[in-house]
């Protein structure tokens, strides 16, 4: 056979090598093959020097036209394998927009921090500032400075979770009134919100940790009739024109007088049930006039000046506003009822 013979042979396998490329990868296998630097044209280019001298010219130039053909060849191959892949890749890709969407679980707000920035509204656009008071709070501030006497029953070690002898965690916001009384001039209204703490039994209106709102208000002039305005604007803004609101005399020593505020029960409408223990009624806030001990004790002038104040549960509201029954769901996790509110 000769050399052209062993030439043509040579182009036809690598013609059909490059034309039996399916992919990319098995083109580059072939160009290594027949291109590369142990491959088929680079060995026969080697083979130049051993030949005859009148051979190796027309020889050389043969190669070099194989070698040129099959470069071409694989180039062209490689077009038309990256089309195909291209295309391939598109088709893979392809969204039907014919389909129906695909429904995304959006985060939200929990149900209480819902209420607490409802509740944050209602009192700033009621004129009230709001304002942040820690959590762990000294003896004084959460009972002396509120005119708590030695012998109440709250300052037994059962109702309180302490830390050390003079701090403790918050049994109620309250504690914050001292804390700015001191530092500020009347008039002033003030709102803080927050979680106290309680040695308590869990049950469906109790917990040992719950959220709790306060807020006070002192100037000269103010009474009672607007601690009851304030209250009710309050409940029609949270619960709806619908709902109606109760006083009733009560004691805290922080107040004088003091009364208990209750709501319409949403839950039986008023009709009585296992929540509102049958009165139709649910306790919302304890309030009161500000005690003239708790104003002296902050440096204001009782005589000159007078001051309402209002506490009251947030687990509450929802409960009220949703017709849930059990402020333990709060707490629980359960996405079911998260959902649901």
């Amino acid at each position: 056979m000769s050399e052209q013979d062993n030439l043509d042979d040579l182009r036809r396998k690598a013609l059909d090598g490059i034309a039996a490329a399916g992919s990319l990868a098995e083109l580059d296998s072939v160009e290594t093959e027949y291109l590369g630097r142990k491959g088929e044209i680079t060995l026969q280019l080697r083979r130049v020097g051993s030949l005859p001298p009148e051979q190796r010219r027309e020889f050389g130039q043969a190669l070099n036209r194989l070698k040129a053909n099959i470069a071409e060849a694989i180039e062209n191959r490689r077009s038309e394998l990256a089309s195909a892949e291209v295309g391939t890749k598109l088709l893979k890709e392809a969204v039907d927009v014919t389909l129906p969407g695909r429904f995304y679980q959006i985060g939200r707000p929990h149900v209480l921090v819902e209420t607490l920035r409802r509740i944050k509204e209602i009192f700033i656009g009621l004129g009230y500032e709001i304002f942040e008071s820690p959590e762990i709070e000294s003896y004084e501030y959460n009972f002396a400075a509120l005119n708590y006497p030695e012998e109440h029953p709250a300052l037994d070690e059962q109702m309180s979770f302490y830390i050390t002898d003079d701090r403790l965690l918050r049994t109620q916001t309250t504690a914050y009134q001292h804390r700015v009384m001191e530092k500020r001039t009347p008039p002033m209204r003030v709102c803080t919100m927050g979680k106290c703490y309680r040695v308590d039994a869990v049950d469906a209106t109790h917990s040992h940790t719950f959220h709790q709102v306060d807020c006070f208000a002192v100037d000269r002039g103010i009474s009672m009739a607007d601690l009851k305005g304030t209250l009710h604007q309050f409940a029609v803004e949270m619960f709806g024109r619908e709902v109606q609101v109760r006083f009733r005399p009560d004691f805290f020593p922080f107040v004088e007088p003091g009364a208990e505020v209750a709501v319409t029960c949403a839950i039986c409408d008023g009709r009585g049930c296992g929540v509102c223990k049958g009165t139709g009624w649910l306790e919302l806030a304890g309030a009161g006039m500000i005690h003239p001990r708790v104003l002296e004790t902050a440096g204001i002038d009782s005589e000159e000046y007078t001051g309402f104040a209002f506490g009251f549960g947030v687990e509450r509201m929802p409960m009220l506003k949703h017709g849930i029954d059990d402020l333990r769901l709060f707490m629980d996790n359960d996405v079911r009822f998260l959902r649901q509110v």
